[in-house]
């Protein structure tokens, strides 16, 4: 009898160890603008303290982060394509997308500006001219929110870069790409976030802002636990609520640098 009560003795034990008192986490595949920029160093903090729960965070391009979410690798997915976001949702690997916030790409170059291209508001018009000049250009090429946009802007402007000498396609993080263009003294198309945030500077300045096109938008979404039933759905869900709530939102809007508000949060709250 003894022998028997030790048995379950020892089995609920391990029953607790292993579940009831389990940390609880969630993984969240995020696109390097958030975690570059400093913003998740931020607010998964504050939102810890709320809700008790850690989130984890895998920051990779918008594309590496959907695929992700498409293998079932994380529980939430937390980037900026919203053409592809919503495939995602198409494809039944989310139920719902749901806007979170937003701020804009920009165009980095150096204060030489052999494009003669600073102080323009098209960023077609300015493509144009960089690859007119065959001025030095770096790209992501990582597959990344940043890097569609990029591409997008390229075919608006009727050219393709791919192979020239004067584009050089880093396969990176943003981070790593701006540190490449600094290197190099090149154009790069980098979101606002991450640009603020960033030391290396060296020559770059800001070249064009303030096209409508530049517009960047963020948006988050559950992983379908109906696919995938080790997708922790409530933990998920929380963050998510939280994420788009008063609370969130404004935690949000506080995050800033030298003053400067990195991301504006846009969500649709009731009663915002």
């Amino acid at each position: 009898m003894n022998i028997i009560k030790t048995f379950f003795l020892v089995v609920l034990i391990s029953f607790a160890s292993c579940g009831f008192t389990q940390e609880k986490s969630i993984v969240v595949s995020s696109t390097t603008s958030t975690e570059q920029s400093g913003l998740f160093s931020y607010l998964l903090p504050i939102f810890k303290s709320k809700s008790g729960i850690d989130v984890k965070v895998v920051a990779v391009g918008t594309g590496q982060a959907l695929d992700i979410g498409r293998r079932g690798d994380a529980d939430v997915v937390f980037v900026h394509d919203k053409s592809a976001e919503e495939q995602f949702v198409a494809e039944g690997f989310a139920t719902k997308r749901y806007e979170v916030m937003y701020n804009d790409f920009i165009l980095i170059g150096p204060k030489s500006d052999p494009a003669k291209i600073a102080g323009g508001k098209d960023i077609n018009d300015a493509f144009q001219k960089i690859a007119a000049s065959q001025s030095p250009f770096v790209s992501r090429g990582d597959k990344s929110g940043t890097n569609a946009a990029e591409l997008r802007y390229w075919k608006s402007a009727g050219i393709n870069p791919t192979g020239e000498a004067w584009y050089k396609d880093t396969g990176s993080g943003m981070g790593p790409a701006l540190n490449t263009a600094s290197a190099m003294n090149a154009y790069i198309l980098a979101d606002r976030g991450t640009w603020l945030s960033f030391k290396n500077r060296g020559d770059l300045i800001i070249v064009v802002e303030g096209d409508r096109k530049l517009f960047n938008q963020y948006g988050v979404m559950l992983v379908n636990p109906e696919k995938f039933p080790q997708v922790k759905k409530v933990l998920g869900q929380t963050f998510i609520a939280w994420l788009i709530s008063k609370d969130g939102q404004s935690t949000i809007a506080s995050y800033k640098i030298d003053g400067q508000q990195l991301f504006f949060p846009n969500a649709k709250v009731s009663g915002r």
